[in-house]
């Protein structure tokens, strides 16, 4: 079996240097066949620079480039078509749910889950630190929308942290046009248009002080990304013939 990891960041090289030395620890320790892959988004730090230098030392660590700043639906989608392993799984730049939790993502795929979605409110006790009260509303507000407009029952499709087989991300990505905070329900819609189990799975996270989503601009955005997705499926947006899976993005 073979794993590919995949990390949006943008300007994130103050996280990435203990993310990527935790990611080298456990994947090491667990004699993975892996490959991690960090999708730079345009940024305008040193991020590329400090996945070239770890890149020249673990070269199972490689950098994916954006062509520019285009989002984190974007780097997550040009991360996954760039990916190699039996199973894909994306998490956040800042490990906001520990990679030791990739355990029961990678659990459930074994049990049969063609996908498998980390969630922070299955099991709220888990919250090693909480989302402000106003971000804990927004989330559920948008739950709310999601049942309405995409009848999509999950409790937390926005937790960063998500595992796919190869086949189900060769059959999802190459359709998503969500580009920004909103492709997580669009991905989810996707595979469930196309028959993947999918199995929302309990994980410890902490809320990160330095999350860049912006309630009220990011949160209409996604409101109407929403809306978006509804009316792809609707025109047949969605039935179009899947791009190469290694389309140069």
């Amino acid at each position: 079996m073979t794993y590919s990891i995949v990390i949006p960041a943008y300007n994130e090289s103050n996280r990435l240097r203990p993310t990527l030395d935790a990611l080298l620890r456990y994947t090491q320790e667990q004699k993975w066949d892996v490959e991690i892959l960090v999708v730079n988004d345009g940024s305008t730090d040193d991020t590329a620079q400090v996945v070239r230098e770890y890149g020249k030392v673990h070269p199972q660590i490689l950098l994916v480039e954006n062509p520019g700043n285009r989002g984190k639906g974007f780097s997550v989608r040009n991360g996954m078509l760039h990916a190699r392993g039996d199973v894909c799984l994306f998490t956040d730049a800042d490990l906001s749910s520990p990679i030791e939790e990739a355990q029961k993502l990678l659990a459930a795929i074994n049990q049969g889950a063609d996908v498998a979605i980390g969630s922070r409110w299955l099991k709220s006790e888990l919250q090693t630190e909480r989302q402000p009260l106003y971000r804990q509303a927004f989330g559920r507000i948008f739950n709310f929308v999601l049942r309405v407009v995409l009848d999509m029952r999950f409790v937390d499709t926005q937790c960063g942290f998500k595992a796919f087989r190869r086949d189900a991300v060769q059959r999802i990505f190459p359709l998503q046009k969500i580009e920004r905070w909103g492709f997580d329900p669009e991905i989810l819609f996707l595979a469930r248009r196309a028959g993947f189990r999918i199995d929302e799975v309990p994980v410890v996270w902490a809320h990160s002080q330095g999350t860049r989503l912006n309630p009220v601009r990011d949160g209409i955005r996604m409101f109407g990304e929403v809306l978006r997705i509804r009316w792809y499926s609707i025109t047949g947006a969605y039935n179009a013939a899947p791009i190469a899976a290694q389309e140069k993005l």
